[in-house]
């Protein structure tokens, strides 16, 4: 069994290497998350459990030596899972708003505890949802991998929100919020606290963000009328997402965070991306030969016409959501062309 780190020094970057991975379970029979089983036991709303099949651990091996640029090092770290709800089926937005919110401070103290280890440089929280994402359990669930190396689309952003903020003073991302609001056409949804978008930048065909509207970087930098209002947009956002095909939407969901090195991260935003795979009900945008092989992604329609389309699907949810007795906090930004 190994559990490693190997340099790419191609690219200048991280691959995790862990041989105990390809054993673990897909979609067994009798669910390890549902109350009862030997995981998980009962009395609980929400359960933290440690990877039965890590990709990092504390007492990570090698299987091989450095050999010049080829390094190699232990992959040490902590894989935890947060099993969200006692519910086998579901969504975030089929969660009680109180124990919605109850999961952001979970992942709040998740956070500022792994993130205390002096060898780990960053904790990244993220949740899959769906078979075409390539979730092997069905019951709803998120993780968290605490990683001893910042991941490299998050040192792009650092890079260029401390670049923004040393030549204008201000933050990137609450310049990007600034943004959307003056052209409006883009926003889903927004309470008091948070503003869910299509982004002008978007790679996915119905990727959206939400960004604390107060300048924080961390999710335990929240003040619980905070963590309500985010709740709030998790389970209006997901209702969209379902809405939108009148399916069970497929996605991954990552909290964007900043790193746990004890440097000074104050010009860094917290924020959340969505990155649903769908361009329709049927069909799938794969990453293929330009994004896979350049990194460069390509938009097959009009960011604004897709947000168009959430808009539409938010409003609907917006009212399914209160047949269900749920008074969204805020307001869904649909317009008309």
């Amino acid at each position: 069994m190994a559990n490693e780190l190997r340099w790419n020094p191609i690219l200048g970057e991280w691959i995790i290497v862990a041989s105990k991975r390809e054993t673990r379970p897909w979609r067994p029979k009798t669910c390890p998350f549902c109350p009862g089983s030997e995981e998980t036991g009962y009395g609980w709303k929400i359960k933290v459990l440690p990877n039965r099949f890590p990709a990092l651990r504390t007492d990570a091996q090698t299987s091989i030596e450095s050999h010049g640029i080829y390094m190699v090092k232990p992959a040490y770290g902590y894989c935890e899972v947060i099993v969200e709800t006692p519910m086998h089926e579901g969504d975030l937005c089929d969660i009680e708003i109180n124990n919605l919110k109850e999961f952001i401070d979970v992942l709040a103290e998740r956070f500022v505890k792994l993130g205390s280890d002096p060898k780990i440089k960053y904790v990244f929280e993220f949740r899959n949802k769906g078979a075409a994402i390539g979730v092997s359990l069905h019951h709803p669930h998120s993780q968290i991998y605490a990683l001893p190396f910042i991941p490299p689309r998050i040192k792009r952003e650092l890079k260029n929100a401390k670049k923004f903020w040393s030549k204008r003073g201000i933050c990137l991302f609450c310049h990007v919020i600034k943004l959307e609001k003056d052209f409006g056409k883009r926003i889903i949804y927004e309470n008091d606290h948070f503003i869910q978008f299509l982004p002008f930048f978007a790679m996915w065909p119905y990727e959206t963000h939400i960004y604390p509207k107060r300048h924080v970087q961390s999710l335990n930098m929240l003040s619980d009328e905070e963590r309500y209002a985010l709740a709030d947009v998790l389970k209006v956002a997901t209702k969209t997402y379902n809405t939108l095909f009148d399916t069970s939407l497929p996605y991954i969901m990552a909290i964007h965070q900043k790193p746990t090195d004890g440097k000074d991260y104050s010009f860094y935003h917290m924020h959340i991306e969505f990155y649903p795979p769908n361009r329709d009900k049927e069909k799938v945008k794969y990453a293929a030969g330009i994004e896979w092989g350049a990194g460069t992604f390509t938009y097959d329609a009009l960011p604004e016409e897709r947000a168009r389309q959430l808009q539409k699907a938010c409003v609907k949810a917006i009212r399914e959501l209160a047949s269900k007795s749920y008074k969204p906090f805020g307001v869904c930004k649909e317009y008309m062309q």
